[in-house]
């Protein structure tokens, strides 16, 4: 089995602070061994409403700024810093990609040309955005589905396959909740995705917001080829997201768990195993041999 790849979703968990990127980059690729770490990018005037730019942050302990928007931008990386971003990846040896929440972040982005972009579960529906990266973006297109009904799905996938950008496409079973009860996570909702669009899109993923490293290594099992998570230097810092991120050492036993599990997932290649046949001539109890 093709082992699977990690996203260590950074977001805005660097707090507005570059330099804290840097070192989430360094961290994720050096220590933790993850494939690739992700970003956000938002044209905030273009994705907010005035009413909702205007208005205080619904969690005040959490905010950067009196208003909403204020928060947003404080968070906010500006293209020319992505850039650097991207070339502080290529220089850990991790790959680089972020998540585009509208029309204006996601042309910026296309022109960096990572090696794939995401769309969150809250923009899946922006279907002139996909529409423009379908057209206009010749890597893949990674799509979470959260929030998101089977007939909205089936319209996204649709649209990718009007544009011929459907075997460009990874899909990941998703909750969106900040943290995720276990019983809420839905695990098999992987199955049933794999079922309805397995052939029709080149990948299914998981992205995951709920507590500890369990869960992802069953996601593997269960066939995913992606997984992501949230990712943070201390998930004491303000911020909405750092409760259902994983620090460091967190995220590195993840790669290496979900690695191993991967391993794992074979058919044996003979009846008896070569690791075996030492037990075998021990311990085995062969024909002839009867008790009463």
């Amino acid at each position: 089995m093709i082992p699977p790849k990690i996203v260590a979703e950074i977001g805005c968990n660097h707090k507005g602070d570059i330099e804290i990127a840097h070192e989430m980059i360094k961290v994720a690729a050096s220590f933790a061994k993850c494939d690739f770490v992700k970003f956000q990018k938002r044209s905030n005037k273009e994705l907010l409403t005035p009413e909702e730019y205007d208005a205080p942050h619904p969690y005040p302990q959490n905010s950067y700024g009196e208003t909403y928007g204020a928060h947003r931008e404080f968070l906010e990386f500006n293209i020319q810093q992505h850039q650097q971003l991207k070339q502080w990846c290529e220089a850990y040896g991790v790959g680089y990609s972020t998540s585009v929440w509208d029309l204006t972040s996601a042309k910026e982005i296309a022109d960096l040309n990572p090696e794939f972009i995401k769309i969150p579960s809250a923009c899946n529906l922006n279907f002139t955005m996909l529409e423009f990266l379908a057209r206009n973006y010749s890597g893949d297109i990674h799509i979470s589905t959260g929030m998101t009904t089977p007939s909205e799905l089936e319209q996204i996938v649709g649209l990718m396959e009007v544009h011929d950008a459907a075997q460009r496409v990874v899909l990941y079973a998703c909750t969106s909740g900040y943290p995720v009860p276990f019983e809420q996570i839905c695990l098999l909702e992987l199955r049933a995705i794999e079922e309805c669009y397995g052939s029709r899109v080149k990948e299914i993923g998981f992205s995951g917001h709920h507590l500890g490293i369990a869960i992802d290594s069953a996601a593997v099992v269960l066939g995913a080829s992606w997984i992501e998570r949230h990712f943070t230097l201390d998930r004491t810092w303000k911020g909405t997201d750092h409760a259902a991120s994983l620090e460091p050492d967190g995220l590195r036993k993840l790669v290496r768990d979900a690695h191993n599990v991967s391993k794992a997932l074979t058919f044996k290649d003979a009846p008896i195993l070569e690791i075996e046949l030492t037990q075998r001539n021990k311990l085995k109890r062969l024909k002839g041999v009867h008790f009463n």
